[in-house]
């Protein structure tokens, strides 16, 4: 049995009271994905409050990820947006700015990381190793986390929870990445694979060619390796091209980050200045 499918099993086993730990603890990420239908997620990198949380649900997204890579956050403000996220009932996901930070991030409310730049086997392996408990990984255990509402739980049986509904994303913006990417997503642990499409073409020496060929030759590649081994494959980097990003999603992608809160506010602000100024013309 593959451990995805196991894992499954472990989100619904019962505690000791016969509440069932996934009435506490839901990725719904993972659950849409189970079900093949596609997750549209979005980026935090300038909003610090966690309303952010609410108005990401109330639009109708179904995950958001803290970008910590791109950003000045803190971890305690990522944690307060995680939690946040928690409650509304959307997937608070994190892209990390290395394996140092992923405990952290984790017990503070993330139900995943991002990991940026992947380019080998070995080093997918450093954030899994860094994401999961044992056997799998070696992460250390820290009792009552906000994913299970800081309910005290047999170590074994939170752990084991916790494993089963925390994700390992992978990013892929280099041709190193896409040449090894039967080894990577074959890595017990991993489970999904997300297109970096503009660092990706900067990579090959093609930036903002976003009509080349190579562009759909690495999605296709990317989402035959990650069929093979059960997994998915998610769409960045193409949020000024929605028409690329739907082809990926046609060809098999279920992930699609649609983009950023500083994108989306600047685009409103200037729809709305644009319009009063033509009034003036009218």
């Amino acid at each position: 049995m593959s451990a995805k499918l196991s894992d499954k099993t472990a989100v619904r086993a019962p505690d000791r009271s016969g509440t069932r730990l996934g009435d506490a603890l839901h990725n719904h990420v993972k659950e849409k994905l189970g079900r093949g239908e596609v997750v549209a997620s979005m980026t935090v990198r300038l909003i610090r409050g966690i309303e952010i949380a609410r108005l990401a649900k109330t639009a109708g997204f179904d995950c958001l990820y803290v970008d910590l890579e791109h950003s000045s956050f803190s971890l305690e403000t990522t944690g307060r947006i995680c939690i946040a996220a928690l409650e509304a009932g959307i997937t608070p996901l994190v892209r990390v700015p290395g394996t140092g930070v992923v405990q952290r991030i984790l017990d503070a409310g993330a139900l995943g990381i991002i990991a940026p730049h992947v380019r080998s086997a070995g080093q997918a392996r450093d954030y899994v190793r860094a994401a999961k408990y044992p056997p799998l990984g070696e992460r250390s255990y820290a009792g009552p986390l906000p994913h299970l509402h800081y309910r005290s739980l047999p170590p074994a049986k939170a752990s084991a929870a916790i494993d089963a509904a925390t994700m390992v994303i992978v990013q892929f913006e280099s041709a190193d990445a896409i040449a090894n990417a039967e080894d990577i997503v074959a890595l017990d642990g991993v489970d999904m694979v997300l297109i970096g499409t503009n660092d990706l073409l900067a990579d090959w020496g093609l930036p903002g060619q976003y009509n080349h060929p190579r562009v759909r030759e690495a999605y296709a590649t990317t989402i035959a390796a990650c069929r093979k081994h059960g997994e998915h494959v998610a769409v960045g980097g193409l949020s000024a091209r929605p028409d690329l990003a739907a082809e990926c999603v046609r060809m098999g992608a279920r992930f699609v980050s649609t983009g950023t809160d500083i994108g989306f506010l600047i685009a409103a602000m200037a729809a709305k200045a644009k319009e009063v100024h033509d009034m003036a013309l009218q």
